[in-house]
């Protein structure tokens, strides 16, 4: 008698132990939880989720390619502190991917696209917890990009992203970079609205750099 087919969950969609570590320490460096420059203990992540170190090793090796962290010798898994040039070449390559994506995004833009990215704009707007905004800010831009179709642009856009997200929680939020970027967001929504691809792609580009030069102030301020 075969064995019945239904209710067997699919072993492909489910992540791995280490998946689930990666993704719980690159929350943890994003959101500031694990700052630049602090050592990752794999004894206490295993601890933590009550696995052995393989999963943990698996998972930071990970993290090192992506450049979230970096092995030091006696010292383990260090998160990275991105420098300042770092920092301005992450942004120039986000304005510039970003700016082109857009570009190719806007003839093919749909009603329910543009719906989509106006509801995230006003969220983004309305939204007053400093720890939302980047995700906000994240689902506005990529909302934008959906009808590229260029998957691995907006992969790539992501990464980087995700670079920059706990450094844009500071420019947000010792500059006025909230209120410029709400004023931006409705530029280049109304752009986008208009099929204007190349002032919008204009605008992301100008929108993105004068981001960097925000948070270059912002980070000469606290040091």
């Amino acid at each position: 008698m075969p064995l019945p087919s239904n209710n067997i969950p699919d072993l492909a969609q489910i992540p791995s132990t280490s998946d689930v570590i990666l993704k719980y320490i690159r929350s943890s460096i994003i959101d500031g939880s694990l700052a630049g420059g602090e050592t990752i203990r794999q004894d206490e992540v295993a601890q933590l989720f009550n696995v052995s170190k393989i999963p943990v090793r698996e998972a930071l090796k990970q993290l090192e390619s992506e450049g979230f962290v970096e092995f030091k010798r006696n010292k383990g898994a260090i998160v990275t502190e991105l420098t300042e040039p770092e920092i301005i070449q992450i942004f120039e390559m986000r304005a510039i991917l970003e700016s082109r994506t857009v570009e190719l995004s806007i003839p093919n833009m749909t009603k329910e696209t543009l719906e989509k990215a106006s509801l995230y704009c006003h969220q983004f707007q309305e939204e007053k917890d400093v720890s939302k905004w980047a995700l906000l800010n994240w689902q506005f831009h990529s909302s934008l990009f959906e009808d590229a179709n260029r998957p691995f642009f907006v992969k790539t856009i992501r990464s980087l992203n995700d670079r920059l997200e706990r450094y844009l929680r500071i420019q947000l939020s010792l500059s006025h970079g909230k209120n410029l970027a709400d004023k931006e967001h409705l530029l280049l929504l109304n752009a986008c609205r208009d099929k204007n691809v190349s002032y919008a792609g204009e605008l992301l580009y100008s929108h993105i750099m004068s981001a960097c030069k925000s948070l270059r102030s912002s980070l000469s301020l606290i040091k």
